[in-house]
């Protein structure tokens, strides 16, 4: 099964990131893509954002549907998470029609960011987010505590929820030195407390 469906009339936009999948802050270049569970209720499709500089998974939906609110779903959690105006964020993804879409460009324009798409079947230009895509499959889809087949949509969607917490607090990441990602953030949080809240403010009385 495809997850990623180009939409042949839909305006393509740039490749912003160039298989260069690290940032030097949070929020500077989100990566996303969507993959699929089978369940025995039906398929299950699942969208995560992950924040190239700690590799934190800052949002997430699993659906029975890949509409593209799947992904807005998603977008709308990591803003929860990340902040509701991020200006020079690069959101980086396939060339499925839900990145193409205009719904998925105004919802990334509302938080200041920018989309950028890779190229048409070529794993390689999202390779983050299909490594993630691949250990989630190998952890908890296919994992040693869970060796049948999910049953429903429903069932996959609370066990996502309790993987992504492990995953963000407690799992190793290896490029970024073997602590998990929100470990890895508070140094840099803690450094940058007071510009942090300085732009906050800054956008705050902008609006």
């Amino acid at each position: 099964m495809k997850t990623t469906k180009p939409d042949p009339t839909a305006v393509r936009h740039p490749d912003l990131v160039k298989r260069h999948f690290s940032a030097a802050a949070p929020n500077q270049l989100w990566v996303t893509d969507l993959t699929f569970v089978p369940t025995w209720a039906g398929v299950a499709y699942v969208c995560f954002i992950i924040d190239a500089f700690s590799r934190m998974i800052v949002g997430w939906r699993v659906a029975s549907h890949m509409r593209t609110e799947t992904v807005l779903d998603a977008i709308e959690m990591a803003r929860w998470s990340r902040g509701k105006h991020l200006p020079g964020l690069r959101c980086h993804s396939d060339a499925g029609a839900q990145f193409t879409s205009i719904r998925y460009g105004e919802r990334l324009q509302e938080i200041g960011a920018v989309p950028s798409i890779g190229s048409v079947g070529d794993s390689f230009d999202n390779a983050l987010a299909e490594t993630v895509n691949g250990y989630y499959k190998a952890e908890l889809v296919r994992g040693p505590d869970h060796p049948g087949p999910w049953k429903t949509v429903e069932e996959l969607e609370l066990a996502t929820l309790g993987w992504v917490h492990w995953h963000n607090q407690e799992r190793l990441h290896g490029f970024i030195g073997d602590v998990p990602p929100a470990e890895f953030e508070e140094p840099f949080y803690a450094e940058n407390r007071q510009a942090i809240a300085l732009a906050e403010n800054t956008t705050l009385g902008s609006l």
